[in-house]
């Protein structure tokens, strides 16, 4: 067997690297657009809610200042919220959702509430108007749940979204996120399910699903 660890393997390596940095170096030269976000978190599988609330931790961390409103999950007692409750002076949370439409079985009060989650949406992305703007990232937590059932029109949100001040961060979350809000949107992952336990009879569990 051939010893990888002679000289001249290790000379190799590290031409091999070098080369590889000197590429890197010089994409990264020409990346020089700095400007607010639009994020769209989807798919079926889990983490979608999960990876925005680290996006926002990680904002706060380097001090910036986070709005989140939840769209779907105002009645659950998250986690999330525990430790955004720490940072009150960085950190705004609405929960200001009724649960999902097979918990409230009435579509009238979906709409009224989906509405009013996105008044108050509207709300904080005028406040990052001007000068001293409210926010620098805000998140709109399963927002793609009520486009989805159709509770609020498409076409407004995504003409809002898209008009977002220039320096703002806005994160959307959900499965099934709408063609269009794909299109106009920056960044877009997806979440595939491989995997959950779930099928195997898991209920949701503390500090995993909430």
């Amino acid at each position: 067997m051939t010893d990888p660890n002679t000289g001249d393997d290790h000379a190799r390596a590290n031409e091999k690297a070098r080369k590889r940095k000197a590429a890197r170096d010089k994409m990264l030269a020409t990346k020089t657009i700095e400007k607010g976000l639009l994020i769209v978190h989807t798919g079926k599988g889990k983490g979608k809610s999960t990876a925005a609330f680290g996006l926002a931790m990680r904002a706060i961390g380097n001090g910036m200042r986070v709005g989140i409103v939840q769209f779907v999950k105002g009645k659950w007692e998250t986690g999330e919220r525990g430790v955004l409750e720490h940072f009150p002076d960085q950190a705004t949370v609405h929960a200001m959702g009724e649960g999902f439409s097979w918990e409230t079985q009435d579509r009238a009060r979906d709409i009224r509430a989906a509405r009013s989650a996105w008044e108050k949406s509207q709300e904080m992305i005028e406040a990052c108007r001007g000068a001293e703007p409210a926010y620098d990232m805000i998140v709109l937590d399963e927002l793609n749940i009520v486009l989805r059932a159709e509770n609020l029109p498409l076409d407004e949100v995504v003409e809002v979204l898209a008009a977002r001040p220039e320096d703002l961060h806005i994160v959307v979350t959900g499965r099934n996120a709408k063609d269009e809000l794909i299109e106009a949107a920056d960044l877009v992952t997806e979440m595939n399910a491989v995997k959950h336990p779930f099928r195997a009879g898991v209920k949701a569990q503390k500090g995993i699903e909430f």
